[in-house]
C-alpha cells in the first residue's frame, strides 16, 4: 500500500510540476521527503526476491527428487548425514543472508532489504526441514512415536531457533506446532494408563505452565505482540481443557476448588501482568494486551456461568472419570501459576498505592471483587451447598456490571469500541436468557424488536454525541 501511495504521489507531483501548480524545487522537496528514488529499487528487490524464491523452491524439489531416487540405496548413516547437512547448510546460508543488512549498516553501506527477507525465508525453510529430519530420523533408526511427539519435538526445536535468532515468524511457527501437538494428544490424555505415560503426555498435561513459561519470554526476545497474544490464548485454552471445570459438579476424584482456580487464574494473571516484573525491562509493551485479555476472560467466565445448566447437580461431561495418579499432576501447574499471580498482585498493589491513585485503586478493587466471586461461588456450590439458580443470577449481574463498565468507559472517552462492546454484551445476555427459558414466539419477537430498537437508538445518540462534541470543540478553538 505504501509503494502504491508513493507511485501515485510521484505521478501526481509530476503533473503538478508540468502544469505549474508547484515549482521544480517544491517537487524536489516532495521527492526527497517521500523517497521517489527508492521506488524503482524496491520494485527491483521485490522481483529479485520472487525469482530467488521460485528458484529456491525448484532447487529444493530437485534435491528432494534426487534423495528420493537414491533413498533405499544409501546406508542409514549416509541418510542421516545428508539430512543434517541439508538442515545445517540452509540454516547457515539463511542466517548470514538475514544478517547481511545489519552488517552492511554497521559498515556504513546501504543495506538491501531483500536480503533480510530472503534470509528469513531460508530460516523458515530450515525450520520445515527440521520437522522432516525428525520424522525421517525416527523412520531410519526405527524409533516409534506418535503425531503428538513429532509436533511437540518439532515445536520445541523451532522455539530454540526463535530464541537464538529473535525472529517473530519462527516464534509464531513454534506456537502453532506446539498447539498442533497439544490438540492431537489431549484426547489420548484421558484414556492413558500409567504404563502408557511418556514425555509427550507429560508435556500435554503441563501445557498451561509450559506455554506461559516458554512463550511469554519468547515474546520479549522477539518484541512481538502477536507472540504474546497467541501464548496467552494458548495458556488459557489449555488450562480449561486440561482441568475441564464446566459444568460445575462434584467429581468423585476431583477437589472442589479446581474449578475455581481454573476459571480465576487466566483473568487474575492477565490483569495483574506487568512488564516491569521482568529484570532489565523498563517499558510496558504487553500490559495493555494482557488487560484486554483479562476483560475478555471475565466476560467469557461470567457469560458461561450465567446459564442455569452449569449449576445443576448432575450434568453431562465430555470426558470420562480421570485417574487419581494423573489428577495430582495439574496441582503443580496450579501451584506455580497461583504463586506467580500472587506475586503480580502484590506488585500491582504496591504500584497503585505509591503514590495512591483513586481510579487505579477503584479498578483494582472491582477486578479483585470479580475474582472473589469467581473463586468463592463455584467452591461454595461444589463443597458446601448447592446454590442452583442463585449462581446463574449472580454471574448474570456480574456480566451486566462488566458490560455497563464498557459502556461508561466508551461514554467517558468517546471510545466506539468500548461503547459498542458493552451494548453488544448486554444484548447478548438478554437474548441468551430469553432463549434459555421456555418462552413463546410472541415474547421472543418482542425481545428481538426491543433489543434492535435500543441498539439503533443508542448508536444514533452516541454518534451524534461524538460528532456534536467534536464540532463544538473545533468551533471553540476557531473562536480563540
Amino acid at each position: 500500500m505504501f509503494d502504491n501511495f508513493q507511485k501515485r504521489l510521484r505521478r501526481e507531483a509530476e503533473i503538478w510540476r508540468d502544469e505549474g501548480i508547484i515549482s521544480a524545487s517544491q517537487y524536489q522537496q516532495i521527492a526527497d521527503r517521500h523517497q521517489f528514488k527508492s521506488i524503482e529499487a524496491a520494485a527491483r528487490d521485490r522481483f529479485m526476491m520472487i525469482a530467488v524464491a521460485i528458484g529456491g523452491v525448484l532447487l529444493v524439489l530437485g534435491m528432494t527428487t534426487f534423495i528420493a531416487a537414491n533413498w533405499f540405496a544409501w546406508a542409514r548413516e549416509v541418510k542421516f548425514i545428508m539430512m543434517m547437512s541439508l538442515f545445517c547448510s540452509v540454516s547457515i546460508i539463511g542466517f548470514y543472508t538475514w544478517q547481511e543488512p545489519k552488517v552492511a549498516k554497521k559498515e556504513g553501506k546501504k543495506p538491501q532489504r531483500s536480503n533480510r527477507y530472503l534470509g528469513e525465508a531460508l530460516l523458515i525453510l530450515a525450520a520445515f526441514i527440521l520437522g522432516v529430519n525428525i520424522m525421517l530420523t525416527a523412520q531410519i533408526f526405527n524409533i516409534s512415536g506418535s503425531t503428538t511427539q513429532l509436533f511437540l519435538a518439532w515445536g520445541f526445536g523451532v522455539s530454540i531457533m526463535a530464541y537464538s535468532l529473535s525472529l517473530n515468524s519462527l516464534g509464531i511457527m513454534a506456537i502453532i506446532l506446539v498447539q498442533i501437538g497439544y490438540w492431537s494428544g489431549v484426547n489420548d490424555l484421558w484414556y492413558s494408563s500409567a504404563a502408557d505415560w511418556n514425555w509427550a503426555r507429560l508435556a500435554v498435561r503441563h501445557m498451561p505452565l509450559i506455554s506461559w513459561l516458554l512463550f511469554v519470554p519468547l515474546a520479549y526476545a522477539c518484541r512481538s505482540r502477536w507472540i504474546f497474544f497467541f501464548a496467552a490464548c494458548f495458556f488459557a485454552s489449555s488450562l480449561q481443557i486440561n482441568l475441564n471445570p464446566l459444568p460445575l459438579q462434584n467429581f468423585a476424584n476431583m477437589a472442589p476448588w479446581v474449578a475455581s482456580f481454573a476459571l480465576a487464574l487466566p483473568p487474575a494473571l492477565f490483569w495483574s501482568y506487568d512488564d516491569l516484573l521482568f529484570p532489565n525491562i523498563n517499558y510496558r509493551l504487553f500490559q495493555p494486551i494482557a488487560r484486554n485479555l483479562a476483560l475478555i476472560a471475565f466476560g467469557l467466565v461470567f457469560y458461561a456461568l450465567s446459564f442455569r445448566w452449569q449449576w445443576q447437580g448432575v450434568a453431562f461431561n465430555a470426558f470420562p472419570s480421570r485417574n487419581n495418579s494423573f489428577l495430582s499432576l495439574p496441582i503443580i501447574d496450579l501451584g506455580i501459576l497461583s504463586g506467580l499471580a500472587v506475586l503480580q498482585w502484590l506488585f500491582i498493589y504496591r504500584q497503585t498505592n505509591n503514590p495512591p491513585r483513586r481510579e487505579a485503586i477503584f479498578k483494582t478493587g472491582l477486578i479483585a471483587t470479580f475474582l472473589g466471586f469467581i473463586v468463592v461461588v463455584p467452591f461454595w456450590h461444589q463443597a458446601i451447598n448447592r446454590i442452583g439458580e442463585l449462581g446463574s443470577f449472580i454471574f448474570s449481574v456480574l456480566f451486566v456490571i462488566l458490560a455497563w463498565g464498557f459502556v461508561q468507559e466508551g461514554l467517558k472517552l468517546n471510545n466506539r469500541r468500548s461503547f459498542w462492546g458493552g451494548m453488544l454484551l448486554l444484548t447478548l445476555l438478554v437474548i441468551s436468557r430469553m432463549l434459555e427459558y421456555d418462552t413463546d414466539l410472541l415474547f421472543k419477537s418482542m425481545v428481538f424488536v426491543m433489543c434492535g430498537s435500543i441498539l439503533i437508538s443508542a448508536g444514533v445518540w452516541f454518534e451524534r454525541r461524538i460528532t456534536g462534541g467534536s464540532s463544538s470543540s473545533s468551533g471553540s478553538k476557531s473562536k480563540e
